[in-house]
């Protein structure tokens, strides 16, 4: 067999690995999709309507693990009461979730 003989039937093959190639990266972006990207905008989304529907005397966590009752709701921030008589502002988005959905999970470990 000669050499152009030998380069002429494995072209085929080439272009059949380019096209295999693009479907396996397209199947990695579709799991990396489904697995990562999808499941963390659906909790975004949680975290915002949880953070719309606060209330005042509700018990809180922030971000940074302070627990605290709402007493007063502004546009952008909360005024948590950590302790009798004592007042802090902490911005809205960095509320993270219910105390009482924070105990519970604490209790279940």
């Amino acid at each position: 067999m000669t050499l152009i003989n030998l380069v002429m039937l494995q072209a085929p093959m080439a272009a059949d690995n380019g096209a295999m190639m693009w479907i396996m990266l397209i199947a990695m972006f579709a799991i990396m999709y489904f697995f990562m990207i999808r499941p963390q905008n659906k909790k975004q989304k949680e975290i915002n309507n949880f953070r719309k529907q606060l209330q005042v005397n509700q018990s809180v966590v922030t971000a940074g693990g302070i627990h605290g009752t709402i007493k007063e709701i502004n546009d952008n921030d909360v005024i948590l009461e950590i302790d009798r008589n004592v007042r802090i502002r902490v911005d809205k988005n960095s509320i993270f979730a219910d105390a009482s959905d924070a105990n519970a999970t604490q209790a279940v470990k």
